[in-house]
């Protein structure tokens, strides 16, 4: 009797124990799935976090580049009219050299055939593709246009060497015959006094950061080329304040790297680019090579991968990745 009554209390502690055994796994799992539901949800709203503080920083800074180079580009207050086909006629752009070079890298817009083959265009707009190629044009209109400032400024001073020495003039190989047979020999345009003193006195405070002249002294692709512009922009009664808002835009452009570092520093002081005075940040304290220099020390420097042109023919061609922020050298 009393070994019935024993296993029959053995039997349920037998199936408590059986159950508590196949119970504990499950709770175990259960738990590591809880848990993993715990990290991964919370894994989610960290990385959600972070996709929002990137989308954030993303928009803050194409906001803030879109001010200093705007998508739609700049527009110039000047009409090009067929001055592309005249450079051809004498012979300061070789077309065939011209179209050749940039059939490399895509071929030209029908917008930029038309600057160099067309004879009724309007006003120019600058954007980040096609600023290149409007480098290269006006540095063959600056090249080319007779001024005073090629003829007696300081290309003709002889400690340099000789004027054909110089990345401006040896460095351009798109005209029919040698780059000096042109420079500064052509009436592209024919300046009034009061123009060619407004002129001079602008490019004396235009500088650009490949180098330490102002466009006074156009050694290099860049200065030759905002000659050009400066020269245009005065045949066609364009005033002081205008020629040093759109020489800020056009230089932004050929040096996209070197401005949106100068606009950070402004704004760290405070300034917003909107705000800032054209003809100061285009001074040598701002965009001359020495200048920007003491500026880059004061702002940490982020690449855009959008940098300036070099003083070569073909760096002012934006490559299909990035496009290099270039020196002087011939």
């Amino acid at each position: 009797m009393e070994n019935n009554e024993i296993e029959n209390e053995i039997k349920p502690i037998k199936a408590e124990s059986l159950l508590k055994d196949h119970l504990l796994p499950f709770s175990i799992l259960l738990s590591a799935l809880i848990l993993s539901s715990v990290w991964i949800y919370t894994a989610e709203l960290e990385a959600g976090s972070g996709k929002k503080t990137v989308k954030a920083e993303v928009e803050r800074r194409s906001a803030f580049e879109e001010k200093v180079l705007p998508k739609d580009g700049v527009l110039l207050p000047v009409k090009w009219g067929d001055l592309g086909v005249k450079m051809q006629s004498v012979g300061v752009i070789n077309g065939k050299q011209f179209t050749a070079l940039y059939e490399q890298r895509g071929g030209l817009s029908e917008e930029e055939k038309n600057l160099l083959n067309g004879e009724n265009n309007g006003q120019i707009r600058m954007t980040e593709k096609n600023s290149g190629t409007l480098l290269n044009l006006f540095w063959a209109l600056g090249l080319g246009t007779k001024n005073q400032i090629l003829d007696s400024g300081p290309m003709k001073d002889s400690r340099y060497g000789g004027t054909g020495n110089f990345a401006s003039t040896g460095g351009w190989t798109l005209s029919v015959g040698n780059a000096m047979e042109h420079y500064s020999s052509h009436p592209f345009m024919v300046l009034t006094k009061e123009q060619q003193a407004l002129v001079e006195k602008v490019s004396k405070n235009i500088y650009r950061p490949c180098c330490n002249n102002a466009t006074y002294f156009p050694d290099c692709n860049h200065g030759m080329a905002m000659l050009g512009l400066l020269e245009l922009m005065a045949s066609q009664g364009v005033g002081e304040d205008e020629m040093y808002k759109v020489a800020l835009a056009v230089n932004s452009y050929w040096f996209p790297d070197n401005y949106l570092t100068i606009a950070k520093y402004m704004a760290s002081k405070g300034v917003d680019w909107s705000k800032v005075d054209p003809k100061a940040i285009l001074g040598k304290d701002y965009s001359s090579s020495s200048g920007f220099a003491k500026i880059l020390q004061q702002v940490p420097q982020q690449s855009t991968g959008d940098g300036g042109g070099g003083c070569g023919v073909d760096a002012g061609i934006p490559a299909a990745s990035s496009k290099q922020q270039g020196g002087c050298g011939i």
